[in-house]
């Protein structure tokens, strides 16, 4: 750190006494059966505030010096949780949203290559930092991936833009504003939407990268955005769920790649292939892949579609794989015992293909392990499972009428898992024999 910079720290009148006003969240619950209430910082009936910094502080020492640490020098002024209203002040405008950027990731658990290496990603990251220190003005955004007060993954987001934090603002679970400072290991995400194309090329990312990069280390918990990286809401959201995939692990919750249906008074953990997604998200809690699954609770990793919604439900009643198999072998619905449950999360078989553990993504925690956990989970609590296969033959099930095989696994007596003949079993033993070594017995087809 530079003479000027701690000259600065030290002056006396960095200490001032600054008064702190606080922003409220208001919670306007779902039915109260499905909801759990959630610890919080200054509780009045069903809004929860939350204590920020003011704009005009300035030079918040406690803030400056954390920013440091992340490799962030404060050249002027550091701002941490503005409001909508105060981002607009600061030039915060909409940004055009972009799509299928890629997400370049180190340390992929589910087998793929890494998409960026630890030298790529540590010069990418000089730089990143050394521009973010060179602008005048500094955004930072504090949050959390699910909302488990226990479970969850606190974030920290530093920026060059107040635009990329209004943007950001969407992603985040808000918290205390003491949370990022108490955590132990939050995860960092570097946002530098004016860095200059010559700085990403010197990186040699190669034909994956252009002007907008988004790249990931899950070694060091840290998130880079470039250029309008930030306005691929889709991508950002798989990266921040695969950095928080080990915290949530670590302290005890189950990250799951799955959606949440509620419905009456059940609460229904269902696993899906996208196109069934796509048909019903009206019904779903949030359309957003991933939950965390602890032993009282389930939890969705980001801010759902009804802001007002709650962020905390009970333990699933039930859970639903859905697969698609035209061969016949599968009957359109039945009931799976906790280690045919898990056998089939670990295949994630539709179409002909598998995906382990149903992610699309990349993982940094390993499937099998994952499908363990899942098995323990299911066990203790004694949740009902169900695969439903969505294609039978020519006949595809989609939408209301996929709801209501949902429902009606829920309300009738369902045949528990026959397969009719076959060789679908054997395709599922050799891709999972091939792909993991020692599959428990536990685990059936």
């Amino acid at each position: 750190m530079n003479n000027l910079v701690i000259k600065r720290f030290l002056d006396p009148s960095f200490f001032r006494s600054f008064s702190r006003p606080t922003a409220s969240l208001t919670f306007l619950l779902y039915p109260r059966r499905n909801v759990v209430s959630v610890p919080s910082v200054e509780e009045d009936g069903e809004t929860v505030n939350f204590p920020r910094d003011r704009e005009d502080t300035g030079f918040a020492c406690g803030l400056n010096w954390a920013l440091a640490g992340k490799g962030v020098i404060v050249k002027d002024k550091a701002f941490r949780n503005l409001k909508t209203s105060e981002l607009r002040q600061k030039g915060a405008t909409v940004a055009e949203s972009l799509s299928g950027l890629p997400v370049l990731v180190r340390g992929n658990a589910l087998g793929a290559a890494s998409e960026i290496s630890k030298p790529q990603f540590s010069k990418l990251l000089k730089h990143v930092t050394t521009h973010i220190s060179s602008v005048s003005d500094i955004y930072v955004l504090d949050g959390a991936i699910a909302s488990s007060s226990k479970c969850s993954a606190k974030v920290r987001i530093i920026s060059d833009s107040p635009s990329a934090i209004f943007s950001l603002s969407n992603v985040l679970w808000k918290v205390p504003s003491r949370a990022i400072s108490h955590d132990s290991c939050p995860l960092t995400v570097y946002v530098a939407s004016s860095i200059s194309q010559g700085v990403v090329d010197a990186v040699r990312l190669g034909a994956q990268a252009n002007e907008n990069v988004i790249a990931a280390d899950i070694d060091c918990a840290s998130l880079i955005l470039c250029g309008k990286a930030f306005s691929d809401a889709s991508a950002t959201k798989e990266a921040l769920a695969t950095l928080s995939e080990p915290v949530i692990s670590a302290r005890g919750g189950i990250p799951l790649p799955a959606r949440l249906l509620v419905s009456d008074d059940s609460v229904i953990l269902l696993f899906a292939p996208e196109d069934i997604i796509q048909s019903c998200t009206y019904q779903l809690v949030s359309a957003d892949s991933g939950v965390v699954l602890s032993s009282q609770d389930v939890a969705p990793y980001f801010p759902i579609k009804n802001s007002s919604g709650p962020s905390l439900f009970k333990f699933p009643i039930a859970v639903v794989l859905v697969t698609s198999d035209s061969s016949g072998t599968i009957p359109s619905i039945s009931k799976l015992s906790p280690g045919q449950a898990a056998y089939h999360f670990l295949a994630g078989y539709h179409n002909g293909k598998f995906m382990p553990a149903y992610n699309k993504g990349p993982s940094s925690v390993d499937a099998l392990e994952l499908a363990k956990a899942f098995l323990s989970k299911l066990k203790d609590n004694q949740t009902t499972s169900f695969l439903i296969n969505v294609n039978e033959g020519e006949k595809s099930v989609t939408g209301k009428v996929f709801l209501t095989l949902v429902q009606s696994a829920l309300s009738k007596n369902i045949p528990s898992f026959h397969p009719k003949g076959g060789d679908l079993k054997g395709k599922y033993k050799s891709f999972l024999s091939c792909r993991f070594q020692e599959i428990p017995e536990e685990l059936s087809f």
